[in-house]
């Protein structure tokens, strides 16, 4: 690798760096000689902080600047949260590497004024902060007494504003909070059977330019095949579901037997927006094509009525013009 160079997108947001700083690290780990630049830039997501994620539209809401510099080969790759990278990719692009998952869980931070609650004992009309439609339609099932209020910005600044009592809680991902060395905010790991987490949450995605073999070999050594296999999964049942990253679509995956062996597990969840209706299965299959067991499952929620939900939610939350 002596004398080649690598150059990244990234968003430029503080989250976003760490994430970007730790996949270069590991690359130059690897690969010595290699030098590496970042390109970090401000995506239309991060602009954006007055409308709801929702009535944007998310067809590369985080991620089509970043794609963009890869098209026109300023940039050989582009280091995402996974669960900001649409499962339709622009023509020319491909997820190249899939890296080891932190906890895909979603976290409960609370003020402190309710440190000695749990989010089952939040009293009747606690604000919740959220900008997750899969988390609201799900919590307003299992807690229609909680009031929630759409919470954007990065993630100090919606620290800054709970902390502020603009709310009583904020839903956060855990893998976001320990990333930025914020794990000691979170109050409780809300468990699967309350929110099952966005497809794709906790790993990182890298994608590069179709073709391009030498820089595919580059990044594959942060492949990680167990989170590879169960994020793929997770990602055909979102695109057989033809969902995006703002519906009411949440996932859980894991596999039969220990350190990941046996068959791989995928729960899906799809919900209307007020939380009434929730449709929830499981399906499973040999981990080696997990994309099949995520076609599968959406097909049997689809026969269970999800199509009809999602049709209601595309129609409620079209995009602005």
């Amino acid at each position: 690798m002596a004398g080649s160079t690598l150059r990244i997108a990234s968003r430029r947001s503080q989250l976003a760096m760490v994430q970007t700083h730790w996949v270069r690290d590991e690359l130059a780990r690897a690969h010595a000689g290699l030098e590496i630049s970042i390109e970090a830039m401000a995506t239309q997501g991060d602009k954006i902080l007055d409308v709801a994620l929702a009535k944007i539209g998310d067809k590369g809401l985080f991620t089509k600047e970043l794609e963009a510099q890869m098209l026109v080969d300023r940039a050989d790759i582009a280091v995402h949260s996974l669960k900001d990278l649409p499962t339709n990719l622009p023509e020319g692009l491909m997820l190249g590497c899939i890296t080891e998952r932190e906890d895909p869980a979603d976290a409960l931070v609370v003020h402190a004024k309710h440190s000695d609650r749990s989010l089952a004992t939040l009293p009747e009309g606690a604000v919740v902060g959220t900008s997750s439609l899969r988390r609201l339609a799900q919590l307003r099932h299992h807690f229609p007494h909680l009031t929630f209020k759409d919470v954007r910005g990065n993630v100090i600044t919606r620290l800054e504003k709970l902390d502020a009592g603009e709310f009583d809680c904020l839903i956060l991902a855990a893998a976001g909070l320990g990333r930025l060395g914020l794990g000691g905010r979170i109050h409780e790991l809300i468990d699967p059977s309350i929110s099952l987490h966005a497809v794709g949450q906790g790993a990182l995605g890298i994608e590069c330019r179709e073709g391009d073999e030498a820089v595919l070999a580059q990044i594959k050594v942060l492949e990680h095949l167990p989170t590879a296999r169960r994020c793929l999964a997770e990602r055909a049942f979102l695109h057989e579901l033809e969902g995006g990253c703002q519906v009411p679509i949440g996932v859980n995956t894991r596999f039969s037997g220990d350190d990941d062996t046996g068959e791989l597990i995928l729960t899906g969840m799809v919900a209307s927006l007020d939380g009434l209706r929730l449709i929830r299965d499981e399906a499973r299959g040999p981990q080696e094509d997990p994309e099949a067991i995520g076609r599968g499952l959406a097909h049997r929620l689809r026969e269970q009525g999800a199509g009809e939900i999602l049709e209601e939610i595309f129609a409620s939350v079209r995009p602005e013009a």
